[in-house]
């Protein structure tokens, strides 16, 4: 298999964002740019317009009226958390054509979802002032999945027998020789996308001792809470949780609990927001 950063440097060129999200990350690096330039590259793209109001009326959000349009969107949601959100879309629309005959991709974005909400939540109640990149961190921390399944099936599919001895990280560095999120954070950082979003991905499986940043903390119990919640036919509850990594944020068991409760009854409905199999196609 070839080296980590010759795979990512070719998965970037393979699957490509949609143009109106490459406008948009641009507009968003211009200290020039307003609100308006935002709101009319969303407005060029019907898809991305239809994507960002289904996610400003969704559970994500629960806002108590109806927003119809992207102005109103970019006032309630604000132009950062648009520009997140917008980017989760398109990095999910860009792994759209990833055949299902190796993995279930619903399973593969129930977790991807489930882990985004619980950063976001976990975020949240931290008081972060930028809890939907905390979303989109969590969302887009395996992509590196697809490209491997897409690239190397066999590997991948090698990489799908974890149990509750091994688990998914140390199976695929042993198959791989790195792990997804290691590959899914140099795909980000390829794409140019700012570090705030991969940095924290590269540092998903850094559990051995406490993470002084909270991004990093957020997003490695995200990550375990996912993981066991998703797969409970190969772990039990909390089976991967180390008591640092909640005791770190000074949150205790009945607060996972809360987290996990409510994220659950928010994944299906933001599941079809992202999972590509749901997208209104170009």
């Amino acid at each position: 298999m070839k080296n980590v950063s010759d795979i990512a440097t070719l998965a970037t060129g393979v699957f490509v964002l949609p143009e109106a999200v490459t406008r948009l990350k641009a507009c968003m690096d211009d200290s020039a740019a307003s609100m308006e330039d935002i709101g009319e590259i969303i407005a060029f793209d019907p898809a991305l317009t239809g994507q960002l109001l289904k996610v400003a009326n969704s559970a994500l959000y629960k806002f108590p009226n109806r927003i119809d349009t992207i102005t109103k969107a970019l006032q309630v949601i604000g132009t950062r958390a648009a520009y997140d959100l917008a980017l989760a879309y398109g990095i999910s629309h860009a792994f759209r054509n990833v055949e299902a005959k190796i993995i279930d991709l619903d399973h593969f974005w129930e977790q991807s979802v489930s882990c985004g909400l619980l950063a976001k939540y976990l975020a949240e109640q931290k008081k972060h002032r930028e809890s939907e990149r905390l979303f989109v961190a969590g969302l887009l921390h395996n992509i590196g999945e697809l490209v491997v399944v897409s690239m190397f099936p066999k590997e991948a599919q090698r990489c799908m027998a974890f149990n509750a001895r091994v688990k998914p990280a140390e199976l695929q560095q042993a198959i791989c020789g790195f792990t997804y999120t290691e590959l899914s954070a140099l795909i980000i950082e390829g794409w140019g996308i700012p570090a705030p979003i991969y940095q924290p991905i590269d540092k998903i499986h850094d559990i051995e001792t406490p993470a002084s940043d909270l991004d990093v903390q957020i997003l490695q119990l995200s990550y375990v809470l996912a993981l066991d919640n998703v797969n409970t036919d190969v772990y039990p509850s909390y089976n991967n949780l180390v008591p640092h990594l909640h005791e770190s944020l000074d949150l205790a068991h009945e607060d996972l609990e809360d987290a996990l409760d409510i994220t659950n009854l928010q994944c299906l409905s933001v599941m079809s927001l992202f999972n590509p199999n749901a997208f209104m196609l170009y």
